[in-house]
């Protein structure tokens, strides 16, 4: 049963990665196209909007990696070979 919640953990966490990295850039050319439509601006607007979505992107994975690092990081090796949990946070969830 601890393989399965282990998969599943792992499946929620590339998961949630995905969206984390691909949402920012969606977000940012559709107020590109919003800007195109109702203002009439003109199409090279979206070149901006992509460099910032992606750069937003690239830096919600940066924490994202940075969190799953630090929870990895809490779980500690005990001298007789189970995996023991330090002290729960109440403010991070990862």
């Amino acid at each position: 049963m601890k393989k399965w919640t282990g998969m599943l953990t792992n499946l929620t966490m590339l998961t949630q990665f995905g969206l984390s990295l691909v949402t920012p850039l969606f977000l940012c050319l559709a107020l590109c196209w919003w800007l195109c439509d109702r203002c009439s601006m003109g199409t090279w607007i979206y070149l901006p909007g992509f460099i910032f979505g992606i750069g937003g992107g690239a830096m919600t994975a940066w924490k994202f990696g940075r969190a799953a690092l630090l929870h990895q990081k809490r779980i500690e090796e005990v001298p007789d070979g189970k995996k023991k949990k330090k002290k729960v946070s109440f403010n991070r969830h990862i």
